[in-house]
């Protein structure tokens, strides 16, 4: 898997730009566009929800994440990894005039609205990542990588009662997500603390 140097964007990416190692033994059973409107991903979301271990989960997690990646257009899936470049370079200029291009082509495709939130937190500029949140949701209320984001966003205002709810919402969908249950925990001692 290729390493990002920034963490946070690692994190955030995860999947999207990371799957060719783990995820290529599931390439055939995936078609050339699936996107987060394919009936398949309900029975990926039930064993996500059933499954407590890590491991087989983030098996779980790579194959949705398949799904949701995949534009079955080479010039989007392009301009897709060259805003992940552009990020990981720090250049967000450029990547936010890739992924706007991608959205203006494919409005409805919930993973660009996704990357471009994540391009958005990195530059700090937090009502527009929240305001491209909003817009996964709504094409995709499941989307875990978006709701991790919507957790970061908040704890990064300050709205540390609005992260712990997103974290939560991580948890129901994907308990077995570590980085959201850790964050959740620390929240929930930090708000223990803060009324002692």
């Amino acid at each position: 898997m290729k390493r990002f140097r920034n963490p946070v964007l690692a994190a955030l990416l995860a999947g999207g730009a990371c799957l060719s190692g783990m995820a290529a033994g599931f390439s055939a059973a995936m078609p050339a566009w699936a996107d987060q409107t394919d009936p398949r991903l309900n029975p990926l979301f039930e064993r996500l929800r059933a499954t407590e271990s890590p491991e087989p989960a983030r098996l779980v997690e790579l194959m949705i994440w398949r799904f949701w990646t995949e534009s079955g257009s080479a010039e989007i899936d392009d301009l897709m990894s060259a805003g992940a470049a552009a990020m990981e370079q720090g250049d967000f200029a450029e990547a936010r005039n890739l992924l706007d291009q991608v959205i203006a082509a494919r409005p409805t495709f919930a993973e660009a609205w996704n990357r471009r939130a994540t391009m958005f937190y990195l530059a700090g500029d937090y009502p527009a990542s929240l305001a491209d949140i909003e817009h996964v949701l709504e094409l995709e209320p499941r989307h875990f990588g978006a709701l991790s984001g919507l957790g970061l966003v908040n704890l990064a205002l300050g709205r540390e009662e609005a992260a712990l709810d997103a974290f939560g919402r991580v948890l129901a969908l994907y308990p077995a997500n570590e980085a959201a249950r850790s964050n959740r925990d620390a929240i929930e001692r930090q708000l223990k603390e803060r009324d002692i």
